[in-house]
């Protein structure tokens, strides 16, 4: 991959700040680190332990310091807050990249603006919730906007949610990427072995739901919509990957279904791919997101799409595909009503999975993911004037 101009010029230090450890914000974390450390920079990653982050981080040749905190604010946050000033004073870092909400909130109160900062939100957290939290969280993005130099969205639609909510800032959009190379298209008898060595029929048409098992992800909706999708597609087997918070929860939902046995919950795996070899198709009725990571590398894969029409879902598709892979959000039976018409045409799901394929090297492959971000740092570090790739003093708190 092409560095960008300073990126390629200096041995540029790049502090990443993250608060999930897992899913979709961890695996974007990763995969910028790593087209960082290849371009020279040092890069370090502030992040919880536990979780696959911090490990592969590090694989990649990231610095990995250790950033106890919780994954929503509450009554150790104050002094989360004070343990990142720390970690930034002696990191000494050029730029801070801050990912997802509570990273948001702790890295900008530890530094308010004393050194170059990204704010990547992944998703806004206001989205999220309802009510006077919803409000609360609303009126923090507004004001904590001054301490970020650059408001780094996933899609554009992100960025519009952004500005129509009241935020302003430096806005810029990259969409999210993935490696076209690793997740690679697999021919007939590479599905037909993924499916004997997952121990699924290798005849039944076969619906996937990659992602953590959780409110946002909406698999409890999807689990509304399969009793239809069931009886409309004989033989017709869903599988959940992932696991999460609301396992026990949807473990429940299964064991309620009037055919549970149609349905696998196969919890965490380290590599999805073989789960998307497997499947007629991928999806995820998302409540919310950014532009969600699994649909990209489903499709690069080669397999199409089901989607919510969240943030993000509809700029992922090829064009053309927006009519038969999107669905309204929360929406059971029209969930039902589109997955049940892909799981009994495979034909038309190899076509479109072709398509989206190509759509993905074109668009949204990693490498060029790295390169724009890159040309986000090399503008803002110019707008700066970082003298010797120092960072100005970061605040004490009391």
């Amino acid at each position: 991959m092409a560095p960008g101009p300073r990126l390629a010029a200096v041995r540029m230090t790049i502090l990443h700040i993250s608060q999930p450890v897992d899913g979709g914000v961890a695996r974007v974390v990763v995969d910028l680190a790593r087209g960082q450390c290849e371009a020279g920079c040092r890069v370090l990653v502030a992040c919880p332990p536990g979780g696959r982050l911090a490990a592969e981080a590090a694989a990649v040749g990231a610095e990995v310091l250790d950033w106890p905190a919780g994954r929503s604010p509450g009554p150790g946050t104050l002094g989360e807050v004070r343990r990142l000033g720390r970690i930034v004073r002696e990191a000494a870092p050029d730029l801070l990249h801050l990912h997802s909400a509570k990273a948001g909130l702790a890295g900008r109160l530890a530094v308010r603006g004393a050194v170059p900062t990204v704010f990547q939100p992944h998703a806004w957290s206001f989205a999220a919730v309802g009510g006077p939290l919803a409000a609360a969280t609303l009126r923090w993005e507004r004001f904590a906007t001054r301490w970020a130099r650059v408001l780094l969205c996933v899609s554009e639609q992100e960025r519009v949610d952004g500005v129509a909510a009241g935020l302003t800032g430096d806005w810029r959009v990259v969409p999210n990427g993935v490696d076209v190379r690793y997740f690679a298209a697999e021919d007939a008898a590479g599905r037909r072995a993924a499916r004997t060595a997952l121990g699924v029929d290798p005849d039944a048409p076969l619906a996937v739901c990659v992602g953590r098992l959780c409110r946002q992800k909406g698999q409890d909706v999807l689990l509304a919509a399969w009793p239809e999708v069931a009886g409309r597609v004989p033989g017709a087997r869903l599988a959940l990957v992932g696991g999460g918070p609301d396992e026990a929860v949807l473990t429940e939902l299964v064991r309620a279904l009037p055919d549970p046995s149609g349905v696998r919950l196969a919890g965490n795996v380290a590599d999805p791919r073989p789960w998307l070899a497997a499947a007629d198709l991928v999806v995820l009725p998302s409540r919310w997101e950014g532009m969600a990571l699994a649909p990209l590398e489903a499709m690069a894969a080669a397999r199409p799409v089901l989607l919510s029409d969240v943030p993000g879902a509809r700029e992922c598709l090829p064009p053309g595909h927006a009519a038969s892979a999107l669905v309204p959000p929360q929406d059971p039976a029209a969930l039902a009503g589109r997955l049940a018409a892909a799981l009994a045409d495979p034909g038309e799901c190899e076509r479109r999975g072709v398509q989206a394929r190509a759509h993905m090297a074109g668009r949204h492959d990693i490498r060029e993911v790295v390169r724009q971000v890159a040309d986000v740092y090399d503008a803002l570090l110019g707008a700066a004037a970082v003298p010797g790739g120092r960072t100005p003093r970061v605040p004490e708190r009391s």
